[in-house]
């Protein structure tokens, strides 16, 4: 990779890939994977799950580029892309109900046992939010995007963003209560029943025959 190509913006690898630099896109893939893989892998609860969508996802980035408008950020596009795989995974789901396990938080320093036992709780109660709600939570308060920064991801609203975080955190609260009639094994409402993983659980950029790409939307997909 070129010093170029790593002093390039985002808007300038994704316009040097439509113009068929072979390595922008790679480069663009580099910088974003791991908080792409984040937002997967937080959406889906499932490793294998999140894996697929986020390739799907890349697939779909690199075979549309020539889509994106400049209406949003790069990011926010990707992101986009990366919530639509996800949701659409989810959605799939619902005919075939599992229980997955939830993903472990990678080791620490600390690496208390009550603190990973809080966080699994966390992951099953998160993975038995409806969809929308939970997408909303892993935007704005697991991965710090602002209620504007989720709004364009979403393609909805600032004031829906906060409604479904509103709603969202209450339905969590409510799940996390040890005697709460809510509480209990997680429900076939997230994807698939993989491993635990870690953030560092990232596929490469896909090759090879690409999967279907996810729907179309207002900078090439729609959340």
């Amino acid at each position: 990779m070129t010093s170029d190509s790593d002093d390039a913006s985002d808007a300038e690898l994704l316009a040097a890939h439509v113009a068929g630099d072979p390595d922008a896109f790679a480069e663009l893939v580099r910088r974003h994977q791991d908080r792409l893989w984040a937002v997967a892998l937080r959406t889906l609860a499932d490793r294998e799950e999140a894996a697929d969508a986020l390739q799907d996802a890349l697939v779909s980035a690199y075979r549309r580029a020539g889509s994106f408008r400049g209406d949003a950020a790069v990011t926010t596009w990707l992101h986009r892309i990366v919530v639509n795989a996800c949701l659409d995974r989810v959605r799939r789901a619902r005919a075939r109900p599992t229980v997955p396990l939830p993903e472990r938080e990678p080791a620490s320093g600390r690496d208390e046992h009550a603190s990973t036992e809080a966080a699994l709780d966390v992951r099953a109660a998160l993975a038995r939010l409806p969809e929308s709600q939970r997408a909303a939570l892993v935007l704005v308060d697991m991965h710090g995007l602002s209620v504007a920064e989720a709004a364009a991801v979403l393609e909805v609203a600032e004031g829906t963003v906060k409604s479904r975080c509103a709603r969202g955190r209450a339905a969590l609260a409510a799940l996390l209560q040890p005697d709460s009639p809510a509480a209990g094994p997680v429900s076939g409402s997230s994807a698939g029943s993989g491993n635990p993983a870690t953030s560092s659980d990232v596929r490469p950029v896909p090759g090879g025959t690409p999967a279907p790409p996810s729907r179309v939307g207002s900078e090439g997909e729609r959340a």
